[in-house]
C-alpha cells in the first residue's frame, strides 16, 4: 500500500498508482482485499443501523413535504383547475385509508385537506416545509457522516458545514427525485404518452438514460461527501455496486413483500407504511455499502488529496493524545501524595464504569474481603480443637 505521505510521480490518476503498485498482485487477490475490507468497514461503522437510521428520517419528511405542496396548491387553483385539486384530493384520501382506519381517514385527513386545500394555509405550508428539510436533510447527514468516516476524514469538515452541504443535497435531491422518480416508477409510456411523436427514440433511450443520470447522482453524492477533493470519476465503482445492490434488494424485497405484506398480514392498515419503510432502507442500504466500496478502493489505492487529509488528521490526533497525557502527567506531578489505586481495587474504573456497575463491584469485593476474614479466624480455632 502506497505511503501517506509519498506523493505520486505522475498526476495520471489512481488507476497508475494501481498497477504501479500492484503489478505482481493477482486479480483474485487484489479483489479478495477490497471486498474484505468493504465487508469489514461495514461492521464496524454499523451500515445496517444507519441505513435505518436514515430510512426513517426520510420518511418522516415525507408527510410534512406532501403537505406542505398540497398547501401550495390553494394559491395557484387558477391555475390548475379545481378538477386537478379534487383529483389529487381524492387519491390522497384514497392512500391514506392503506394507512388510516375509515374513522380517521373522515376524522382527521378530510378535514386537514380540505381546510388546507380549499384555504392557502401558509402556517401549514412553512413550517411543514420546514420541518420536512430539517428531517430530510438529518437523513443526508447521515450519509454524509458516513462516508467521511470510512475515509479516515471525521472532523476535518466543521459541524455547520456539513448540515449546510447537507441540507444542499437534500434540496438538490428533492428537484431531481421529483421528475425522474415519477418517470422511473411510470416507465417509458409515461414519455411516449407526453411526447408521441418520440415513440422509438423513448423505447430505446430511457432506460439506458435512466441509469446514468442514476449513477451521475450517486458519484456526486459521495464525490462531495468527501472533505477533500478528488477526481470525480473515482467515485464511479461505488455508485455501479450501489445501483446494482439496489436493484437487487429491490427485487428481492418485492418478492418478500408479495409473500408477506400484500392481502391478509399481520401488519393490517400499517402495511404500506411498512413496505414503504423497507424500501427506502433497502436504498439506503445500497448507498452505504457503494460509498463503503469507495472507501476500501481509496485506502488500497490511496488517492493524493485523501491520502494527505488523512496523515494530517492522524497527526493532530497524535497531538491530541499526547497533550491528554501530558496533561495526566502533570496532574500526577502536583499531587504526588494521591497515587494511582492498584487495579484490583474497582473504585479505579469509577470514571468508565456507570453506577451501578461500580456499585456491584464494590459489593463483590467487600463480600470477597468479608469471607477471606471468616475463613482465616476459623482456622486457628479448628487447629487448637485438634
Amino acid at each position: 500500500m502506497q505511503s501517506a505521505s509519498v506523493t505520486p510521480e505522475r498526476p495520471s490518476g489512481r488507476l497508475h498508482r494501481a498497477r504501479a503498485l500492484y503489478r505482481n498482485v493477482s486479480k483474485r487477490r487484489t479483489a479478495w482485499l477490497l471486498l474484505k475490507d468493504t465487508v469489514n468497514s461495514c461492521i464496524e461503522y454499523r451500515i445496517l443501523g444507519l441505513a435505518a437510521e436514515a430510512a426513517f428520517f426520510t420518511l418522516l419528511s415525507v408527510p410534512p413535504l406532501l403537505l406542505s405542496m398540497i398547501g401550495l396548491l390553494g394559491y395557484v387553483d387558477d391555475w390548475t383547475g379545481t378538477d386537478t385539486i379534487s383529483s389529487l384530493q381524492t387519491n390522497l384520501l384514497e392512500a391514506s385509508r392503506t394507512v388510516l382506519s375509515d374513522k380517521g381517514v373522515n376524522e382527521i385527513a378530510r378535514p386537514i385537506l380540505d381546510d388546507v386545500m380549499q384555504g392557502g394555509r401558509p402556517d401549514v405550508i412553512s413550517i411543514g416545509f420546514l420541518f420536512a428539510l430539517w428531517s430530510g436533510s438529518r437523513a443526508v447527514n447521515v450519509f454524509i457522516d458516513t462516508i467521511t468516516v470510512m475515509y479516515g476524514l471525521d472532523g476535518v469538515r466543521g459541524i455547520v458545514k456539513t448540515r449546510l452541504v447537507a441540507f444542499l443535497l437534500f434540496i438538490a435531491a428533492l428537484l431531481i427525485g421529483s421528475v425522474a422518480l415519477p418517470l422511473m416508477v411510470a416507465g417509458p409510456d409515461a414519455v411516449v404518452r407526453i411526447v408521441p411523436w418520440s415513440t422509438t427514440v423513448v423505447q430505446v433511450l430511457y432506460w439506458p438514460v435512466v441509469i446514468v443520470l442514476s449513477i451521475v447522482f450517486l458519484t456526486t453524492l459521495y464525490h462531495v461527501s468527501v472533505p477533500v477533493r478528488s477526481p470525480w470519476v473515482e467515485d464511479v465503482p461505488g455508485a455501479l455496486v450501489a445501483l446494482g445492490m439496489w436493484v437487487l434488494g429491490s427485487f428481492l424485497l418485492r418478492i418478500y413483500l408479495q409473500n408477506t405484506v400484500e392481502g391478509a398480514t399481520i401488519y393490517g392498515s400499517l402495511a404500506a407504511a411498512v413496505a414503504v419503510l423497507l424500501w427506502i432502507g433497502v436504498s439506503a442500504f445500497a448507498v452505504l455499502v457503494g460509498a463503503a466500496v469507495n472507501a476500501a478502493i481509496d485506502r488500497v489505492w490511496p488517492a493524493a488529496a485523501t491520502a494527505a487529509a488523512r496523515a494530517a488528521n492522524e497527526r493532530l490526533r497524535e497531538a491530541q493524545v499526547a497533550e491528554y497525557v501530558a496533561r495526566a502527567a502533570a496532574a500526577r506531578e502536583a499531587d504526588p501524595d494521591d497515587p494511582d489505586m492498584p487495579s484490583e481495587f474497582p473504585e479505579r474504573w469509577s470514571r468508565f464504569l456507570p453506577p451501578e456497575d461500580v456499585t456491584a463491584r464494590l459489593r463483590t469485593q467487600v463480600k470477597s474481603s468479608q469471607n477471606a476474614h471468616k475463613g482465616g479466624g476459623e482456622e486457628p480455632s479448628g487447629s487448637a480443637e485438634k
